[in-house]
């Protein structure tokens, strides 16, 4: 029994040696896959892996970057600061595959021009990347993602610089616009994406920055150089999606429908006020209220996490958080004189706010436009009925 223990403990021991000095054959290929986008939020920005093919070693598997450490402590917490350590996979091929064939998801490949020595440094690389203790990162969406990894550990295994020209025929662009050639202008991920990020991602970005979009680390592979010679040998399309139109959302029950007629109400009511000389209580709660707690929201966002695009976000111009503390006024028919004062206030930070809407310190929801103008109607009301009350 003993004999068979100290056999089964050395074989294990062998096995696991191997697998930490696995030595790639020269037959051996490393592609860098790149994933359509799908039909969920979270998955509509598409994904990049590498792929290590060598069927001398019956090896064949996709290292990618970017999942969620579900068994992370305070899960929810972390991921809303912006402090969760994200995870390296490794998976079969043919699993990922038929993942996202079953997704109907357009699979891309290119095969990379390393020389032996880089495929080994590549394949060494992440296999050690994947060890329990090194495999967990602090993800950032722009600058240390699915994608931007894929670069970073290209660059670190070519153990020379990657030239990475620019893109041909690509007009400047914003970190903004950007994400909304995979969200869409009226889509609600985009409405809540125009919400809570900032001014900071309405600046031009760089032919790197641009990279943070897997479709764009697959056209910078495509136009990059190594060692003065193309960067990619071999560019295959394993998989074409079908009927995948990426996300969408229903027309009718899009933000700019939804908030042309909640506008629409909120117009309508006023009118009907301004006819009877009254004022619908119920209303002007709900419009401080909810402009208060978003304002905090975006607050919180901006200084109480480490999320590096929720800063410097003139949505608060409309969504002031003084607004939720100033409801005990709406109670009464007779307000303090402060009370017109704030009101005339929160006229000017609409103004102010379609100031750098105009000039382009920061671009809004579309979908808002409505809103504000509602928003702007019941605030004029409001001066006018207090002043005859």
């Amino acid at each position: 029994m003993r004999l068979k223990l100290s056999a089964l403990v050395l074989l294990c021991f062998l096995n696991y040696s191997f697998s930490q000095q696995l030595q790639l054959s020269p037959k051996a290929e490393v592609s860098v896959l790149t994933f359509g986008p799908g039909t969920n939020l979270n998955d509509a920005f598409g994904h990049n892996a590498f792929r290590i093919k060598d069927r001398t070693q019956g090896l064949d598997v996709v290292f990618g970057y970017g999942g969620y450490d579900f068994d992370a402590p305070n899960f929810y917490l972390k991921f809303a600061q912006g402090k969760l350590n994200y995870l390296i996979s490794r998976k079969k091929y043919s699993d990922i595959f038929q993942l996202y064939r079953y997704y109907d998801r357009t699979i891309d490949e290119q095969t990379l021009n390393f020389n032996q020595d880089q495929k080994q440094a590549l394949y060494n690389y992440l296999d050690n990347n994947y060890k329990p203790e090194n495999r967990r990162y602090l993800y950032d969406f722009f600058y240390d993602n699915c994608a931007t990894k894929i670069r970073d550990v290209a660059n670190v295994s070519a153990s020379q610089t990657i030239s990475y020209s620019e893109i041909k025929d690509e007009e400047k662009k914003t970190f903004r616009t950007l994400i909304h050639e995979q969200v869409g202008l009226n889509t609600w991920g985009s409405f809540g994406i125009d919400i809570a990020l900032g001014s900071i991602i309405d600046r031009p970005v760089t032919g790197n920055e641009q990279q943070f979009l897997p479709k764009y680390i697959f056209k910078s592979f495509e136009n990059a150089q190594l060692d003065s010679k193309p960067l990619v040998k071999s560019t295959n399309t394993i998989y074409k999606s079908r009927h995948n139109k990426g996300y969408t959302t229903n027309l009718i029950f899009s933000p700019i429908v939804i908030m042309l007629l909640l506008s629409a109400l909120i117009i309508y009511l006023t009118y009907r006020d301004s006819k009877s000389g009254k004022r619908t209580k119920w209303l002007d709660i709900i419009l401080f209220g909810l402009t208060g707690l978003i304002g905090i929201a975006l607050l919180l966002l901006w200084f109480g996490t480490d999320h590096t695009a929720t800063g410097y976000n003139y949505n608060l111009l409309w969504a002031f958080p003084i607004n939720l503390f100033v409801i005990g006024q709406l109670f009464k028919e007779q307000t303090k004189n402060w009370f017109r004062g704030f009101l005339k206030f929160l006229v000017i930070m609409l103004t102010l706010m379609t100031m750098h809407w105009i000039i382009g310190i920061q671009v809004f929801a579309i979908a808002l436009l409505p809103f504000l103008i509602a928003l702007l109607v019941r605030y004029i009301y409001l001066l006018r009925y207090y002043k005859t009350t």
